[in-house]
């Protein structure tokens, strides 16, 4: 285990191998970027103006002391670099008055929203979750699209309704057709769904026309989070075709409060799946680009599944790749989520539309209730833990949301 300052405890997700960056704000000041380590988190406003940051970036003092992370994802691989290999020289070192005092308790942070999301792109990448829906949706005929195999699906989501874990989610209200009506109704929906997700943040963006590489994912982009694609399973079914999905999706997405650094995840990264057919040759990459995350998803206090991220089918670079190969430009703050991750077996499904077979088979809570889909008043968490460098194992930090009744 790597030494350093300050003290991390044991089974902590913020050793110092990981530094994921954050928004936070302590009580009654202003938020500023923090990174947490252990059960504190460092202040890197004060500890720019200390000077200790200088060098790393253009204007480090603004950067952190800003209310977003938009500063630090602009400045590229190598301001990234530089201010994590500054980080990791400052707590490997007895700590100065400057340090120390830069340290705040991490329970006392109000966390916010981490960056200016600029756009929304949520993938469809595993096998098993859409080998699931196809089969909920069309028992009778092949579970997967035709064009599943051949590139990443995908839908543009809304970027102004992406929420920073802990913010209540409101249940919507929208348009659906009950079982055996011939009309549609009005009204809350009543398939309120979770789906476990892991997303990615661009930094670096690119010009109208500029297609990304596979192989140059690291250059664009910053690190990773944890999301909750919150869906309307009723509202969705009877939207999505011919276009897509829409209200069903766009009332709220939840993040995770720390940014991991792709750095961070070295230690995590696997090979991925093999692909057939073989992809197309702006899809092929090297390296090994799956990573071993393990997901956790838990309701009201139960953990109801364990969905492995290492088994999605579609990798973040193949993502980042077809999302561009038609010239689309990239912006700084855009977010890229995977689709929800499941497995082969039950208990690794990532959303109750599969836990529960589309309300089918009620799923059994701790408490000695069970549940269908989502109600009222019901908590949900979806934590990660990933290999980190030296042994460790690090975290991201809560993807949490309490459902609210309609208005």
């Amino acid at each position: 285990m790597p030494s350093g300052w300050p003290p991390v405890p044991d089974g902590s997700p913020f050793p110092v191998t990981n530094l994921p960056y954050g928004v936070a704000a302590p009580a009654g000041e202003p938020a500023r970027v923090v990174v947490p380590i252990g059960t504190h988190a460092l202040d890197l406003a004060a500890v720019a103006r200390s000077g200790l940051l200088s060098g790393t970036l253009p204007d480090p003092v603004a950067a952190f002391a800003a209310d977003t992370l938009d500063g630090l994802l602009g400045a590229g691989p190598a301001g990234w670099a530089a201010v994590r290999t500054r980080l990791r020289e400052l707590l490997d070192e007895t700590p100065s008055e400057h340090l120390s005092g830069a340290l705040l308790p991490l329970a006392g942070l109000q966390p916010a929203l981490p960056f200016t999301v600029a756009d929304y792109v949520d993938f469809y990448s595993s096998l098993d979750h859409a080998t699931n829906v196809g089969r909920i949706f069309r028992p009778d005929a092949d579970p997967l699209p035709a064009n599943w195999r051949w590139q990443p699906l995908g839908y543009h989501g809304r970027a102004g309704t992406v929420v920073v874990s802990g913010t209540p989610v409101r249940r919507p209200i929208g348009q659906w057709r009950p079982p055996g009506a011939q009309e549609p109704v009005v009204g809350p929906t009543e398939k309120l769904d979770v789906e476990v997700e892991v997303a990615y943040v661009v930094g670096v963006p690119t010009d109208p026309g500029q297609r990304v590489a596979a192989d140059d994912f690291r250059d664009h982009v910053f690190g990773v989070v944890l999301l909750n694609d919150w869906s309307a399973r009723d509202i969705q079914s009877w939207e999505y075709q011919p276009l897509g999905p829409f209200l069903g999706k766009s009332f709220a997405t939840t993040i995770s409060p720390w940014v991991v650094p792709l750095d961070a995840l070295d230690a995590a990264r696997v090979p991925p799946p093999a692909q057939d057919p073989q992809p197309a040759a702006h899809l092929r990459c090297s390296g090994d680009w799956a990573f071993d995350l393990a997901l956790e998803l838990e309701i009201n206090g139960t953990v109801v599944a364990r969905p492995p991220y290492a088994s999605t089918y579609w990798t973040m670079p193949q993502q980042l790749a077809h999302a561009t190969s038609n010239g689309a430009r990239l912006r700084t703050g855009d977010l890229f989520a995977s689709g929800t991750v499941s497995g082969h077996d039950r208990q690794q499904w990532g959303s109750l539309l599969e836990l529960s077979w589309n309300g089918r088979d009620p799923l059994p809570l701790g408490d000695g209730s069970s549940r269908t889909y989502l109600e009222d008043g019901d908590q949900v968490v979806i934590r990660a833990t990933a290999p980190g460098a030296d042994g460790t194992r690090i975290g991201f930090g809560d993807c949490a949301g309490a459902v609210l009744p309609a208005r």
